[in-house]
């Protein structure tokens, strides 16, 4: 579960923060793209019939407040994966400013159920470990959709193992708790996501294909890709 968080954070996340889609700007990245389609479908499967119903109900019975306190604290988790990142990157000021995010967070910010640290102008950040190989050059080869994970390249597919290890949720010996929390990561993921399909023009694999290819990119140069339209 914590794998499928991993996979709708990233590519949801470009859906609706990336710049607007080139229709066939990345289809060179995916020369797999008949795996890639069937892949997808089995992934759309399991969220139409899964996923996506047991999101739907958590929002209807969860008041909004108590929504943003349970994203609040996995993203304080996520800060961890963030700081080890940013030191591989040799980036120590971003380092320093994670860093702090995660203290201020998990004590003022009650175990990180409150954004503190922005409030204090700590600005949130976001690495993973297929960055820190892009930051060092290494290639990111063919686009690549794998069951649960969903949208990668090989470059983040690699990186995943590291970045799991760096979850301290999956440190968590007691097996009912941990499992309980990777679920709730992936549910709660997902519930920030709902209206936002709203927004998925044309063919829905190719929007995400190119939507995450271009917020992966943006993510490792912060230069956003330029609009063709």
């Amino acid at each position: 579960m914590q794998l499928a968080k991993k996979w709708l954070a990233l590519t949801c996340c470009s859906l609706f923060c990336a710049a607007p889609v080139q229709a066939d700007a990345n289809h060179d990245q995916d020369p797999w793209e008949g795996f890639n389609r069937a892949i997808f479908a089995f992934n759309e499967t399991v969220d139409t019939y899964a996923l996506k119903p047991i999101t739907q109900g958590y929002q209807y019975v969860t008041p909004d407040p108590v929504e943003g306190l349970v994203s609040n604290f996995f993203d304080n988790l996520g800060e961890v994966r963030n700081v080890v990142n940013d030191l591989l990157q040799l980036e120590g000021k971003q380092a320093l400013n994670d860093s702090g995010r995660f203290v201020v967070n998990s004590t003022v910010g009650m175990l990180g159920l409150l954004d503190v640290a922005s409030e204090f102008g700590l600005e949130k950040n976001y690495e993973d470990f297929g960055l820190t190989l892009g930051h060092w050059h290494v290639p990111q080869g063919n686009y690549l959709v794998l069951p649960f994970f969903g949208p990668q390249t090989v470059r983040s597919t690699v990186g995943l193992i590291p970045d799991s290890q760096l979850n301290p949720v999956n440190h968590i010996e007691d097996v009912p708790t941990r499992n309980g929390l990777m679920l709730m990561n992936v549910i709660d993921t997902r519930s920030g996501l709902l209206k936002a399909e709203d927004l998925i023009v044309g063919d829905k694999y190719t929007f995400i294909r190119n939507t995450y290819l271009q917020n992966r990119a943006f993510l490792l140069t912060g230069e956003q890709p330029e609009d063709d339209f």
